[in-house]
């Protein structure tokens, strides 16, 4: 089975500013990976090349064994993507935000209505589809984001910076969701700065000033510190980069 992202020497710069330099790691099928970094590491703009947003000639990027590069639409229609900033309309209920995003993906009709009550179900929300995303929390929102995102099965689950701006406890029930999505065999890719949202046994890939110090286990990278500490000692001011 092919590995569900596979990155290697990825680059790219914006003129002179080295945003991402020579990235390599990959995730496993079935695994919560965490990309672990600080603000400014490089987090969103590795999104944005896994999305195609933005696009680089240097490296490689594989998703589900499809090069994004030579093969932009097989490789697309394998992930689901919720970007740190929210993407519905507030003015259409929970389940027409979920038809429109099913269409876009070419589901229509009974295909469509199982695959959206699926997704909704797996997140908690089926019983709020004839609600307005304007009446929904933010906690749900995300939540909504995160089922949206399952319409169309994709193998692959990215998620950058999900939690930004929920309060604690929606945050805490975000993270297990996904976790528990995880569990289920569907690969996933994290992106946080918050080492609260990562369980001993999720992968973590360590992500600084546009490199990657290090890939392994969570409990691995943690030792006897802890990886908040272990964490804070690669990424500090002369430490790690």
């Amino acid at each position: 089975m092919a590995e569900a992202l596979r990155l290697e020497n990825v680059s790219l710069s914006y003129g002179a500013r080295q945003a991402l330099d020579d990235v390599s790691f990959s995730v496993a099928p079935g695994r919560f990976c965490a990309l672990l970094g600080p603000n400014g590491a490089g987090k969103s703009t590795l999104f944005g090349l896994m999305t195609r947003l933005l696009v680089t000639r240097t490296g490689r990027i594989e998703i589900a064994g499809h090069d994004i590069a030579r093969a932009p639409r097989q490789a697309l229609a394998r992930i689901g993507v919720v970007f740190q900033q929210p993407t519905l309309d507030l003015d259409l209920t929970v389940a027409r935000n979920m038809r429109y995003f099913a269409a876009l993906h070419g589901l229509s009709g009974r295909e469509a209505a199982i695959r959206i009550d699926a997704a909704l179900d797996r997140l908690a929300m089926r019983e709020r589809a004839g609600e307005k995303a304007r009446a929904l929390n933010g906690g749900h929102r995300r939540r909504m984001e995160i089922a949206r995102a399952l319409v169309h099965e994709p193998d692959l689950l990215l998620l950058d910076e999900p939690t930004v701006g929920l309060d604690a406890m929606s945050r805490k029930a975000i993270t297990a969701h996904v976790h528990d999505l995880a569990e289920d065999g569907l690969s996933v890719l994290w992106a946080t700065h918050l080492v609260d949202e990562i369980a001993p046994g999720d992968d973590v890939v360590v992500l600084h000033r546009g490199r990657v110090l290090r890939q392994a286990q969570a409990s691995d990278i943690a030792g006897p510190a802890g990886l908040a500490e272990a964490f804070l000692a690669m990424t500090a001011e002369g430490g790690g980069a």
